[in-house]
């Protein structure tokens, strides 16, 4: 494994392979019901989040910001992230704000949690106060990821509570950072089972709904706060995610050890065998077999892989982006017989070479190299000396692909530069089905490009 830190010459990041810390806990903060994001530092941070965000999601993005100025980073914040609060309460009227520090307000030791009791005991209206969740992330000490599963923990051990439930067992599902279409898709999943699914978070609706007549401040949907309080009661939990999701402390253990509510863990269910497992543990908790729906799906999956393997076999891609989707991408490339040739990511949480080399098939270990910690720099040396037929990742690597005139197959997060971010499908069997098709007929379309004869007819 090789860090960004130790390469020759490295002075400082470029163009990283990642994002920051705030910008995961504003997604969270959008996929809860009737709730306000505010982000506890400067103006900057927001109007970044909120470009960035609209880019990739097509949608509008409402993001507050306590607005520090030179004087409150020596003074301190405190002030402004009371009135931050109130300016909210009369604008937007939210069930819930959702508060992620930024690393200005995080350098200067701003006690946000101490600035929230204080704001509750001198607030004169409590029956109307809406719930304050505040989750540390400062992006010198982590990425966009940690900020994302931060928050979906801070939510759960804010507002959880040990309640009964209703003649269907709940499940709670934490699935990560994937597209709006692949939060429905999962949903319909776990309905199918006979189960009502908690997702935390839930944006398939408020960053990908209908056209409106009328401007909303405030999106519909998203997961209530009252179904997150249910999380307590749930009957099992589901975290989707070997690496981030695998830390210490999650959501899911966090339920576990609080309320009893047993956890169970997968890795992004991309491909066969993680959905596999995704089935199966769906089966054990609901006492329901597996829907011959599903079964379909795969074993039409199944045919495609058989299908279209002539083409696929020994092609080399280069997979980037956050650590839990290469992961995926990875697992996925071993099941279809393309070679990860490089496996980059811009985090580090330590974990991601012994994951690859779990989720891939022994023989092509040798065939890999497997970067953490990384930027595109980094990323792009790299490809210079390996040479790969597909770059597989979000926008950002873009420009690399240009210069080193190696076709990019977009997905994850962010993907700027075309308009299907939203609706790309990863998850499940019909994810797979949909990647393996765009992946198959790439590569076909490179073959015909590069002709001489241009063929027509396989």
């Amino acid at each position: 494994m090789k860090f960004a830190g130790k390469t020759d010459n490295y002075a400082a990041t470029q163009n990283a392979c990642n994002l920051c810390s705030p910008l995961g806990a504003a997604l969270v903060f959008k996929g809860v019901s009737n709730c306000v994001p505010l982000l506890h530092g400067s103006q900057g941070c927001s109007t970044y989040i909120r470009r960035y965000m609209i880019s990739h999601f097509k949608e509008p993005m409402d993001i507050a910001c306590s607005n520090f100025g030179e004087d409150t980073a020596i003074f301190g914040g405190g002030a402004n992230i009371k009135l931050a609060i109130d300016n909210i309460r009369k604008q937007y009227s939210p069930e819930l704000i959702g508060i992620a520090t930024t690393c200005l307000s995080e350098t200067i030791g701003d006690d946000v949690p101490m600035f929230i009791r204080s704001y509750k005991e001198e607030c004169e209206d409590k029956e109307n106060l809406p719930a304050l969740v505040h989750v540390s992330t400062p992006s010198y000490q982590g990425t966009h990821m940690q900020g994302f599963h931060g928050a979906v923990r801070a939510l759960v051990e804010t507002l959880a509570e040990a309640v009964e439930t209703g003649d269907k067992p709940l499940l709670n599902l934490f699935p990560g950072m994937v597209s709006p279409s692949d939060l429905r898709l999962l949903k319909g999943i776990v309905a199918d089972f006979g189960m009502d699914p908690v997702l935390i978070p839930d944006y398939s609706d408020t960053l990908n709904g209908p056209l409106w007549t009328e401007y909303q401040r405030i999106p519909e949907g998203g997961t209530t706060i009252e179904a997150i309080k249910s999380t307590g009661g749930a009957a099992a939990s589901l975290e989707c995610g070997m690496i981030l999701a695998g830390e210490p402390e999650t959501a899911g253990t966090w339920l576990d050890r609080k309320f009893s509510v047993p956890a169970h863990r997968i890795g992004l269910p991309m491909g066969i065998r993680e959905t596999d497992k995704m089935m199966d543990i769906l089966a054990e908790v609901s006492g329901n077999p597996i829907p011959d729906k599903y079964l379909g799906q795969r074993g039409r999956l199944l045919d495609a892989m058989v299908d279209g393997h002539k083409h696929l076999n020994g092609v080399k891609a280069a997979l980037f982006g956050e650590e839990d989707l290469v992961v995926g991408l990875a697992a996925f490339c071993g099941e279809i017989g393309v070679i990860p040739a490089l496996c980059a990511t811009g985090g580090g949480a330590g974990r991601f070479e012994k994951t690859i080399k779990s989720v891939v098939p022994e023989r092509i270990h040798g065939k890999m190299e497997i970067l953490e910690d990384v930027d595109f720099v980094t990323i792009e040396k790299a490809l210079e000396k390996t040479g790969v037929d597909l770059l597989i990742g979000h926008s950002k690597g873009y420009a690399m692909s240009r210069r080193l005139k190696t076709p990019l197959l977009r997905v994850g997060f962010p993907v700027h530069d075309r308009v299907n971010g939203s609706r790309t499908l990863h998850l499940g069997y019909r994810g797979a089905q949909q990647l393996f098709d765009r992946i198959v007929n790439k590569i076909i379309e490179i073959k015909q490009d590069r002709s001489d004869v241009g063929y027509t007819y396989m």
